[in-house]
C-alpha cells in the first residue's frame, strides 16, 4: 500500500496547504504526473483585496488544458500576468506589517519568466518554505498513482477547502481590511506572510 502523502503542487497555496504539510512532518510526495487538472489552486491563488477575496489566474499555453501531465505544463505569456500579479499584491498589501520584508525576495518570481508551471511553483514553494524556516523533505512521483489511502491523497479538489472547514473556530490573525470584510480564513500563504512576518511559522 502507497504510504506517502501525495500533494499536489499550488501556485502560492493557501495556508491549509502547510498546515496539511506539517501533519505530515514536512516530508511528501509532490505530484508530477497528474494529468492538468483545470480551475484548481495549481494555476490560481485567492489574496486579500480591499472588495474581498480576489483569485489571481496565471495563464498556461492552449493544448495544457487537456490530456497535459503537470510537468510538461508550460505558461502563457500573451498577456502581462506577472505585471498584473505584482500589482495586484502590493495594492492588496503595500500597507501590511511586512510587505516590504519579503517584497525583495518575491518580486523576482514577477521578473524572471519560467517555462513550465511545475518549476515555477517548485520554486516558490521552496522560497517560501524558507521564509518560514523550515526544510521540508519532499520527493516527486515517478508514475501516476491512481488510488492511495483518502488521508494521504491530498489531489482532490476542494480538499484544502474541507480540511479549512473541519478545523473548526480557525484562529485569527490580523489582515488588512479585516473591519471591512471581516477575518478571511485560508487566503494564500503570503496573506499569512505580509501580516504575520517571522510569527507565521507559529501560526502554522
Amino acid at each position: 500500500m502507497h504510504n506517502s502523502a501525495i500533494f499536489p503542487l499550488f501556485y502560492l497555496p493557501p495556508v491549509s496547504y502547510f498546515s496539511a504539510f506539517k501533519k505530515h512532518d514536512f516530508s511528501v510526495l509532490l505530484e508530477k504526473e497528474e494529468h492538468f487538472p483545470k480551475q484548481t489552486f495549481r494555476n490560481r491563488t485567492k489574496i486579500y483585496s480591499p472588495n474581498g477575496a480576489l483569485d489571481l489566474f496565471l495563464p498556461v499555453i492552449k493544448g495544457s488544458k487537456y490530456h497535459t501531465k503537470m510537468k510538461d505544463v508550460k505558461i502563457s505569456y500573451d498577456f502581462k500576468w506577472q505585471r498584473l500579479h505584482w500589482l495586484s499584491m502590493e495594492s492588496c498589501y503595500r500597507n501590511s506589517p511586512y510587505f516590504e520584508f519579503y517584497e525583495d525576495g518575491l518580486v523576482k518570481f514577477y521578473e524572471q519568466k519560467f517555462e513550465f508551471l511545475f518549476d515555477y511553483n517548485q520554486e516558490l514553494l521552496s522560497w517560501i518554505f524558507k521564509q518560514l524556516k523550515q526544510s521540508p523533505k519532499f520527493g516527486f512521483t515517478t508514475e501516476y498513482i491512481a488510488e492511495a489511502p483518502q488521508e494521504l491523497d491530498y489531489r482532490v479538489k476542494n480538499k484544502f477547502r474541507l480540511l479549512d472547514n473541519e478545523a473548526g473556530e480557525v484562529k485569527q490573525y490580523h489582515q488588512v481590511f479585516a473591519e471591512k470584510h471581516g477575518f478571511m480564513s485560508n487566503m494564500s500563504i503570503v496573506d499569512l506572510l505580509f501580516n504575520q512576518g517571522p510569527q507565521a511559522k507559529n501560526y502554522i
